[in-house]
């Protein structure tokens, strides 16, 4: 069982690409927060990225940053350039019609591909919130980030038949190679995050086993019989890694599991406790109760209401 690729699936992180900026001259642009997780790559040029209480940080062609949900942040062509507001009557065309945006003055200088990943509002399942706040990835540091990067470029300086489902394809695989990087170059701060937790042996090979078999019904000693180690040695390692009990990640599992099935399917919620582990469909109701505030049926309502 692939976890972090489980994970993503479940808590739909997804990536779109918002813009290509292409500017030149004396140019700035300041971003509000986008709601999700942004990536900026500089596929030509250099940029100054500039994020509240932190010191300005050049991006060079080759290089991309990721910023963690809800980062405002600016872009500008020099360390202390002024930025302006953006300006959304453009940046919507963008979106619309795939034309770059423009900044400054000709001849563009610099390009950067913007791109946004959000995750499903109602999974609980911290992946994208557990990265850092903003995180500098070189293409020397990751050669797969580099093929990657400019396999996006070619295919957005050449569209042809099935390019949108191409760009997808990449910007999703994008984020993998990103969370890659991040976790081989910064083990400190990967440390008591959902991501992190993959770096720990034993975190790792019980969630294997969780996302495996999420009807299983587990306990903290079968768990740990499962994963040939100790209960005290089980929960003192979750505690480090994911700062809640193996029992808390397991039911907080389930609920994202049965909050996803309950918004997009017809199943029942018998079926649905089934599904994810429950004897019974009141015990399911209890613990779904104590969750997401309501019982399983007023839940399916209000989100489809």
């Amino acid at each position: 069982m692939d976890v972090l690729a489980d994970a993503l699936r479940v808590s739909g992180a997804r990536g779109a690409l918002g813009v290509v900026l292409k500017a030149g001259g004396t140019w700035g642009l300041w971003l509000d927060s986008s709601g999700g997780a942004t990536l900026h790559i500089v596929s030509r040029g250099a940029m100054w990225l500039h994020v509240v209480g932190g010191k300005p940080l050049e991006v060079r062609a080759g290089e991309a940053v990721l910023l963690s949900p809800d980062t405002a942040h600016g872009m500008a062509g020099g360390r202390d350039t002024t930025m302006g507001p953006c300006d959304r009557k453009a940046t919507d065309q963008a979106l619309v019609d795939g034309s770059p945006l423009r900044l400054g003055s000709a001849p563009a200088r610099t390009e950067v591909l913007v791109l946004h990943y959000r995750q499903d509002p109602e999974v609980r399942t911290p992946v994208l919130a557990s990265l850092r706040r903003l995180t500098h990835v070189t293409s020397r540091e990751n050669a797969q980030l580099r093929k990657i990067v400019e396999l996006l470029v070619t295919e957005l300086a050449q569209p042809q038949i099935g390019t949108t489902a191409a760009v997808n394809s990449i910007v999703d695989l994008l984020l993998i190679q990103f969370v890659r990087a991040w976790l081989a170059r910064h083990p400190e701060q990967a440390s008591g995050s959902w991501l992190g937790a993959m770096r720990d042996p034993v975190v790792r090979d019980a969630l294997e086993r969780v996302h495996a078999r999420p009807e299983h019904p587990w306990t903290t000693a079968s768990l740990a019989a499962a994963t040939a180690v100790s209960r005290t040695t089980l929960s003192r390692h979750f505690r480090s890694a994911l700062g809640q009990t193996p029992g808390a990640y397991v039911t907080q599992w389930r609920m994202d599991l049965a909050s996803v099935r309950l918004r997009d399917t017809d199943e029942p919620v018998e079926s649905i406790s089934g599904a994810v582990g429950y004897a019974s469909p009141h015990a399911f109701s209890r613990a779904f109760r104590r969750a997401r505030g309501m019982p399983p049926g007023e839940y399916r309502s209000r989100l489809r209401a």
